[in-house]
C-alpha cells in the first residue's frame, strides 16, 4: 500500500503512523527507559512463573511481559495495595509503651515461643481390657508412666505439664496403609515421644462414668478409661427422639 501521498507525510516517510502503532512505540520506549532505572530483580512482588509469564504477588495479577508488569506497578491498584501494606506493617510494628508488645496483642493472648525439646524416649504403659458387667460393653484402661515429665514456666512459678490425648482416624496418619476398620489413640507429654495405640474403629461412649481421664501428680501416672458403644447405640446414635436407655440387671418380681 502506498503511503507517500498521505497528509502530513514526507517523501519516502511511509505516511503518518496510526494511533495503535504510536501507542506500541510509546510503550516500548517507556519500557526501555524504566528498565534502565528500575531493577526488577529487587522488586519483592515481581515473580516469573514456569510458563514465562510475570506475576505480581501483591495484587495477584498476571502479565505477558516485563513491560506490562512495569505499567502495572505505576497504576492505581498497585499503588493502593502498596499503601495498605505499608500501613499494616507500620501498625504491626508499633509497640505498646506499657506492655512492650505489638499493638492489638495483649500479654494473655501472646503465643509463647516453642522451644526445641530433646525427646527422651517412650513412656512405660499398661493396658487392661475391660467389660462392663451390666451393658457388656468392651473397654480399655490405659496407664502411662511419665516420671520425668517437663514443667512450663508460669507467672506464679513453674507448673507441671499434663499429658494430653486425641483420637485420630486411620486417614490422618501416613505410616501405615489407611484402613477404615481402625483408629488410633495418641497420648503426648513432653519431653517424651508421642505414643499411638491402634484400636478398632468404633464410636467411643462418652457418657458419664464410661469415659474418664486422671493425672496422678504424685505417682506421675496418666490413666484413661473408655468403653466402646454397643451395637444398638451405634446403630441408633443421633436419631432424634430416641433416648439412651440404661440397661439394668433383670430383677424378677413375685
Amino acid at each position: 500500500m502506498d503511503h507517500q501521498n498521505r497528509v502530513g507525510s514526507k517523501t519516502g516517510g511511509g505516511g503518518v503512523a496510526s494511533w495503535s502503532e504510536s501507542n506500541v512505540d510509546r510503550r516500548e520506549r517507556l519500557r526501555k527507559l524504566a528498565l534502565e532505572t528500575i531493577d526488577l530483580e529487587k522488586d519483592p512482588y515481581y515473580f516469573r512463573n514456569h510458563l514465562g509469564s510475570y506475576e505480581c504477588k501483591l495484587c495477584l495479577t498476571l502479565h505477558v511481559n516485563d513491560g506490562s508488569y512495569l505499567a502495572h506497578t505505576q497504576g492505581k491498584k498497585h499503588q493502593t495495595n502498596l499503601a495498605r501494606r505499608a500501613a499494616r506493617d507500620a501498625k504491626q510494628g508499633a509497640t505498646d509503651t506499657q506492655t512492650g508488645l505489638p499493638i492489638g496483642l495483649s500479654g494473655a493472648s501472646a503465643i509463647p515461643i516453642r522451644k526445641n525439646i530433646l525427646k527422651i524416649g517412650r513412656p512405660g504403659y499398661k493396658i487392661t481390657k475391660l467389660r462392663d458387667p451390666v451393658t457388656r460393653q468392651l473397654g480399655f484402661l490405659f496407664q502411662l508412666q511419665y516420671p520425668d515429665i517437663a514443667t512450663s514456666a508460669a507467672a506464679e512459678g513453674e507448673t507441671e505439664i499434663k499429658p494430653r490425648h486425641r483420637f485420630m482416624s486411620a486417614y490422618e496418619q501416613h505410616r501405615e496403609p489407611a484402613d477404615r476398620g481402625f483408629q488410633y489413640l495418641l497420648v503426648a507429654a513432653e519431653p517424651y515421644e508421642t505414643v499411638a495405640f491402634k484400636l478398632q474403629s468404633r464410636e467411643i461412649d462418652r457418657s458419664e462414668g464410661k469415659f474418664w481421664t486422671y493425672w496422678d501428680r504424685d505417682g506421675k501416672v496418666y490413666s484413661m478409661q473408655f468403653f466402646f458403644k454397643g451395637e444398638r447405640e451405634e446403630r441408633f446414635s443421633g436419631v432424634p427422639g430416641l433416648e439412651t436407655v440404661t440397661q439394668y440387671p433383670y430383677v424378677r418380681r413375685e
